[in-house]
Order: C-alpha cells, then structure tokens, then sequence
C-alpha cells in the first residue's frame, strides 16, 4: 500500500519535470488529497472510529501543429478506508489513460484514431472476505482502439469511432478460469468488434466551480448490439482558494459482460449497474 502511494505521487512528477520549450505543446494537471478522521472516545451516542482519503492524479498533455493535434489525458484515483481494527480497506481504484490523435477535415471536425486503457493499480475484495481478490491489476484490463470522426469545440469533444475493437485481459488464472469479466472459462483475452462514441465536456459553471463530465459508449457488433457499455464519470470541482478544494465525484458503470452477485445469493450473477460516489474536501496542487 505505502509503495502505492509512493509511485502515485512520483508520476506527477516525471511528467512536470519533462520540460520543453516546444510551444506547440500544452499540459496542465493537478494532484490531490482528500482525507476525512474521525475519532471517538467513549462516545455515548455509539459509532466508529475512522480515517478515509483519496488521491487524485489528472494530467493532459495537447499537441497542436497546423491541422495535426494530439490529445493526451491521464487519470489516476485511489482511495482507502480504515475502521478502528479493522484491516486498512481499498476504497476507490482507477486507472484511465487515453490518448487521440487528429488530422483537421473541415472546421471543427477531425479525422481521428482513439486508444484508451482502463484498469485498476491494486487488488479489489468482497469485504469482509480478504482471502480471494475479486480483481487485479489488469484482471480486468480494459484495452480500446478506434477510428472514426471528432467534432471538438472549447471544453467539449464528440468522437465516433464506427470502427473499433475492445479487448478485455484477465491475467489473474483464478479469475480467468471462472471466466469472469466476460472472458472464457480458462481464457485470459475476449476480443470485440463494435462502434465507440466518446463525449467529453469541461466547463467553468460559475466561478470557481467547474464541471468535467465524460461518457464513454460501447456497442459490440457481433454480440447482442443493443446491450451499450456504458462508463460515465461525472465531475464537480469547487475551487476554495489555490490549495483548497471541494470534489463531487460519481462514475455510473454498465458492462452486460460484468456479472454481479445481488442481495439474494440464491440467484445466479447477472449484470447490473455500477455506481460510486465520492464527496471530499482536500488539498490540490496544479502543476
């Protein structure tokens, strides 16, 4: 967990300490911490003692030359839980890298090709069972190619990628062999032919408040088309001064690939929305 942490805070770093003086370049980025503590002593109301925080990493690096741009984004979350004796728990997990490159067509349209991975840095459980992982770093692992066309104005991007292919990776033989994620019983890659649509939106609502907000669709050609894959992050920044700010975090999760255990453990899995919502107020420094 401490190594964790540590590589966390070492990536910001390398990346701010790559200087350039290549003008066509434009980056910005920001790291934060959230942290909330509770602490009680013979407390007659009842309840717990308690610690929770969550780290943030956003970074974008946009290269611009004559009808050439490149869009890069980095965006990296952790979060952890401690109750009293209990064991440190992992609270909230994201790795989400993209990168799109674009040839100007005609005003604010681009052709474009898109790559995106998405996974998670460390191993997930079903509390309070902490002997088997139920996820891993890239168990699963999300892998997304496409080519299509981009339609990007201030603050706002609309890719259509007509062509495109997910891959999902289960390297965990344990996972694998229960076939979870969508792949095959034994297998540890389930490839997908389909259509992307990517919509991104950020924007300053009033001051010193901002909204970033992404939806990313999937529709798989070859399997049940109508069942979208659905990810979508919905952000709301409050800025307090240069240090300070207020975070709204939600991310709504639909993978008809994904099983998930109900309530009733009499009923099979079956796929079902996902949902985390994450509110903090924290230290942020921009870089």
């Amino acid at each position: 967990m401490k190594k964790l942490l540590i590589l966390l805070l070492i990536i910001p770093t390398l990346a701010f300490a790559q200087e350039t003086k290549d003008t066509l370049w434009t980056t910005s980025g920001s790291t934060t911490l959230n942290f909330s503590q509770v602490s009680l002593n013979n407390w007659a109301a009842g309840g717990k003692s308690s610690m929770s925080g969550v780290f943030m990493v956003n970074y974008a690096a946009n290269y611009k030359k004559d009808k050439l741009s490149w869009d890069n984004t980095f965006d990296f979350r952790f979060g952890f839980l401690k109750e009293e004796d209990d064991d440190l728990r992992k609270s909230d997990d994201k790795i989400d890298i993209s990168s799109k490159l674009g040839i100007e067509a005609k005003g604010n349209w681009f052709y474009s090709g898109l790559l995106n991975f998405k996974s998670q840095f460390a191993p997930g459980y079903n509390y309070p069972d902490t002997e088997t992982s139920i996820s891993k770093f890239m168990a699963p692992g999300y892998l997304s190619l496409g080519l299509g066309m981009d339609y990007k104005i201030d603050g706002f991007s609309l890719m259509m990628a007509p062509v495109s292919g997910k891959f999902t990776f289960v390297t965990d033989d344990d996972l694998s062999n229960e076939g979870a994620f969508g792949v095959e019983e034994g297998k540890s890659m389930r490839s997908e032919l389909g259509a992307t649509v990517k919509v991104q939106l950020i924007k300053d609502i009033m001051k010193n408040v901002t909204l970033d907000t992404k939806v990313d669709l999937f529709s798989n050609y070859l399997d049940q088309p109508k069942n979208i894959d659905v990810d979508w992050t919905f952000k709301i920044i409050m800025k307090v001064n240069d240090y300070l700010s207020a975070n709204l975090i939600t991310q709504l999760i639909y993978d008809n690939d994904v099983k998930i255990q109900g309530d009733d453990e009499n009923l099979p899995p079956s796929p079902g929305l996902q949902f985390m919502e994450s509110f903090g107020v924290g230290l942020t420094f921009k870089f």
